[in-house]
């Protein structure tokens, strides 16, 4: 017979807390495992993306994220500029209203 066992599925803030004690190194992952009933291999997963994406935290606005809004928008204007010149022309070609 076969049981239907329901997923486990643990929060953000725990998944950190796990993984920065794993990085304290205080305890192996072993007995990590045993404390928080968790496979020690995820708990190797979790820490791996926590060291991965710990250098998104401090990104702040002064970052490269200010310079992608300026190309965005400067992208945005052009669009709009074809997308005009565009629409003008299938107006002029079709007949239906004069141009402006």
């Amino acid at each position: 017979m076969s049981t239907n066992k329901t997923r486990k599925v643990y929060t953000p803030a725990f998944k950190a807390k796990v993984a920065l004690e794993a990085l304290r190194e205080d305890q192996t992952l072993n007995e990590l495992g045993q404390t928080y009933g968790i496979h020690p291999v995820q708990i190797s997963q979790w820490k791996k993306t926590l060291l991965e994406n710990a250098g998104s935290i401090f990104e702040g606005k002064r970052g490269p994220a200010a310079k992608a809004a300026h190309e965005d928008s400067e992208h945005l204007y052009s669009e709009i500029g074809r997308l005009t010149m565009e629409l003008d022309w299938l107006k002029k070609k079709s007949g239906l209203s004069p141009l402006r």
